[in-house]
């Protein structure tokens, strides 16, 4: 298991390489936590900025901190999307069950679809975290849902982006 920080690093680091293959040049932010984003990746005209999230459990807590506040998941997803910048492309990278020497899953998207999404999550009820492949199977709680097909990172889902 890594730790979080060497988590970031690799998933940052396999992100610059996902970009890379598709040919785009990717220009990397150095220093603790920056802000808004981590790469920058350009490729004629194009300069996208990109917000990497590494997860070794399965889910990315995205609205967590935002949900102490709020009444309803959808109200923490709410407010976790308003402090978005629309621009901003995500790459999450998913570490779980992944041997050494083989390779993690990525997944690309906008914050309005993940959003959306992580909604749709507990049988509508929403989820503060974005999770990968979640099945609950719970007297009082029976659930299943996964990341949209769409969202696997493949070339043409990041030369398609708008």
């Amino acid at each position: 298991m890594m730790t979080s920080r060497q988590c970031e690093i690799a998933a940052e680091s396999y992100a610059a390489y996902l970009l890379a293959q598709a040919g785009y040049d990717v220009l990397i932010q150095y220093g603790a936590n920056q802000p808004l984003y981590d790469l920058i990746a350009n490729k004629g005209k194009r300069f996208l900025p990109i917000s990497v999230k590494g997860s070794q459990n399965g889910a990315w807590p995205l609205a967590v901190k935002f949900k102490k506040n709020s009444p309803t998941y959808h109200d923490a997803i709410d407010r976790w999307l308003e402090s978005q910048h629309s621009y901003i492309i995500f790459i999450f990278v998913q570490f779980k069950d992944v041997t050494s020497g083989t390779s993690p899953r990525a997944y690309i998207a906008r914050p309005k679809e993940i959003a959306k999404y992580m909604k749709t999550q507990c049988d509508g009820r929403g989820h503060a975290s974005l999770q990968e492949d979640c099945k609950k199977d719970h007297p009082n709680s029976i659930y299943s849902h996964k990341i949209p097909n769409k969202w696997k990172f493949l070339q043409k889902s990041i030369d398609s982006l708008k």
